[in-house]
């Protein structure tokens, strides 16, 4: 293994935004390890992603607790490639963790309870070799924990130095707005909330996106490329047996249908006209919202990560195109 010295023009390669009315700014892009990070991944595949990311301006890396497989593995191995890689450059990384769905066995593995966060943070903590994350999010709603409490556990997170700041994923627009004020007059304001969204997938459009504009929150969005039915892969009509639908858990071999394909074969025309792949565009396409801070990628190889910092780097897109678009979806 070679030693790591990070390409030094890495900060004129993306733009960064910032997060609601933070201090704080985030790259365009973001990587992902929800997926190929794990204990059954090759960790100089991982390594490669990883370096390409940094050396091209992606300072934040987003992982869970029960990321892997098996779960915990994401945050193990990303400690080993900040120990012999990026440990010189550890104050200019943002790491987010979460925690929220299930962990570990018992009624203290799972949800939202003051003991599940705690001390599922200095388990991820231990697991990365860090004193503290940059954010920490709540990973998802949980309907019989208090609100309150939930709130009050990322608060005390935040006190305790374990945390610099918080956030929450996957809630809907009141409970966010419920979150948003509790965490404001505990005095630890949300920092960003991250939702699955895209072309296929636009439940944020329903009242989230505007409540937190509101709020000041800012968005990462996960998932934008719908697990890779927005790109390339599948626009032949046949499933690629490395592909996440041959694998038939977030996205299965049934989602290709034929009305699927024709949206898709329609998006990647336009996409051509601009001069993009169709996964260039959607993740266009999805930080066109003003208060977009981010867009959350996966990737299995360093031509993805390229990818996606040439789209970021694009033209916006304008009205017709935005308007091409939506006749496109709306047909779907």
């Amino acid at each position: 293994m070679t030693h790591y010295l990070a390409n030094h023009a890495r900060y004129e390669s993306i733009p960064y935004r910032r997060s609601g009315k933070s201090g704080l700014k985030l790259p365009a892009v973001s990587l992902g390890l929800w997926h190929n990070f794990g204990g059954v991944d090759r960790l100089e595949t991982q390594r490669a992603l990883v370096r390409c990311a940094f050396d091209h301006g992606i300072t934040h890396f987003d992982l869970a607790n029960n990321y892997g497989p098996p779960p915990g593995s994401a945050e193990t191995n990303f400690g080993t490639l900040l120990r012999t890689d990026l440990a010189p450059y550890r104050d200019e990384l943002i790491i987010s963790s979460k925690a929220g769905y299930t962990m570990g066995p018992g009624p203290y593995g799972d949800w939202g309870s003051r003991k599940y966060l705690v001390s599922s943070l200095d388990q991820s903590l231990k697991r990365m070799g860090l004193e503290y994350v940059d954010i920490f999010y709540h990973h998802r709603p949980d309907p019989e924990t208090p609100l309150e409490e939930t709130m009050a556990a990322l608060d005390h997170i935040v006190r305790s130095g374990k945390a610099l700041y918080v956030g929450v994923s996957n809630y809907p627009a009141d409970l966010t707005r419920r979150a948003a004020k509790i965490l404001r007059g505990l005095g630890t304001p949300c920092l960003i909330h991250q939702p699955r969204y895209s072309m296929l997938d636009r439940w944020v459009e329903d009242g989230l996106l505007q409540a937190l504009d509101e709020e000041g929150i800012g968005c990462i969005a996960f998932s934008p490329l719908a697990q890779g039915l927005l790109s390339d892969r599948y626009l032949g009509g046949s499933v690629p047996s490395d592909s996440r639908a041959s694998l038939g858990v977030f996205l299965k071999p049934t989602d290709i249908t034929p009305e699927r394909l024709a949206t898709l074969r329609a998006l990647n025309d336009l996409a051509q006209g601009r001069g993009q792949t169709l996964a260039q565009m959607a993740l266009t396409w999805v930080l066109r919202h003003q208060g977009m801070t981010s867009v959350l990628i996966g990737a299995s190889r360093e031509s993805q990560i390229l990818d996606a910092v040439k789209a970021v780097n694009a033209a916006g897109l304008s009205d017709t195109e935005v308007s091409a678009i939506e006749r496109i979806l709306t047909k779907a």
